[in-house]
């Protein structure tokens, strides 16, 4: 494989009409979860990837893995819990800004997740790990799990990418989320931080010296992502601004960060420059806000190449003008 990650899918229900939760009276299916959007987002590049994790015995169960499935990510080391359901969320429709998501995970199949499930065969099959902070907020199992990845990775001289992913809402304190979310950062190859988790995490508000907290720790790359101002990236020998994708209407901001990490990650494995990683990332990022759902705006190579072509092409012509 080319890339595998690990975490908690859920099925996901979209409002179709905008307004509070309650008072929404119909629902269309999809899918959730950082991990396995990023899964969906390498498969349609062409590139080799595989989730790790669990399900209930239940029809959500079923649905996550015929979904998968049709999208060519490879489910080997997903197990069945007989004992534990799948989580699953709700998710408003809004006109402007982020939509209003509940959640229903505790105690879910996925959140079982420990070192007992590790193969580390399946693992050192792939070039590359994927990581997000929200296995480490979901239960000690899981952290354990995704500690005992990370070290095994890294052992094998795997590159790691880490998208802290911030959920407040699932921590105890804010100064324990700050501490393993770091220690995991500091354990990985590629840092990638929104703004304001990069404020919260390190202490910073200018970006570049957010991305020089990391690198003072070993870490290799960061790219703090700014939104619709695009990204700053910073390595220990290169730096600087990618100017995002300017879009008409922005549907749904959620799988944004998720699409940028594919972008970005998809671009260093087939050796790209790390700004022509950047753009990339910024150009998934750009597509996902234009459709409903998590991921369900991620493209396929050639819908991404002529994205980015038509910018370019536009570009010109303005600067001609």
């Amino acid at each position: 494989m080319d890339v595998v990650t690990f975490g908690e899918a859920m099925a996901m229900f979209i409002a179709q009409e905008v307004g509070p939760l309650q008072h929404v009276p119909y629902f269309k299916r999809s899918l959730a979860g950082a991990e396995v959007n990023t899964a969906i987002g390498f498969a349609r590049l062409g590139l080799q990837s595989g989730w790790v994790s669990k399900v209930g015995a239940d029809v959500f169960g079923k649905y996550i893995m015929e979904y998968l499935r049709q999208e060519h990510v490879n489910i080997d080391q997903v197990k069945i819990d007989p004992c534990f359901p799948t989580g699953f969320q709700l998710k408003s429709k809004v006109v402007s800004g982020d939509p209003e998501v509940q959640y229903f995970r505790k105690y879910s199949a996925a959140s079982h997740l420990g070192v007992s499930d590790f193969n580390e065969a399946y693992f050192r099959s792939a070039r590359h790990l994927h990581m997000t902070g929200i296995p480490l907020a979901l239960s000690n199992s899981m952290r354990a799990f995704a500690k005992h990845a990370q070290s095994f990775m890294r052992i094998e001289g795997k590159s790691i990418s880490f998208d802290p992913n911030l959920r407040p809402a699932l921590w105890t304190t804010k100064d324990e989320m700050i501490r393993v979310i770091n220690e995991a950062a500091f354990e990985s190859d590629y840092v990638l931080p929104g703004i304001e988790e990069g404020e919260l995490l390190t202490g910073f508000t200018d970006p570049r010296d957010i991305a020089s907290f990391y690198l003072e720790r070993g870490v290799k790359l960061v790219v703090v992502k700014l939104g619709s101002k695009g990204a700053f990236y910073k390595s220990n020998n290169d730096e600087g601004y990618v100017p995002g994708y300017q879009v008409s209407r922005v549907v749904d901001t959620v799988g944004a960060g998720d699409g940028f990490a594919v972008g970005l990650i998809s671009g260093i494995l087939e050796g790209l420059s790390i700004r022509q990683a950047v753009i990339r990332g910024n150009a998934i990022g750009a597509l996902a806000i234009q459709a409903t759902g998590d991921h369900e705006g991620y493209p396929n190579r050639l819908a991404l190449d002529q994205f980015i072509k038509n910018y370019d092409e536009e570009d010109v012509k303005c600067n001609i003008q």
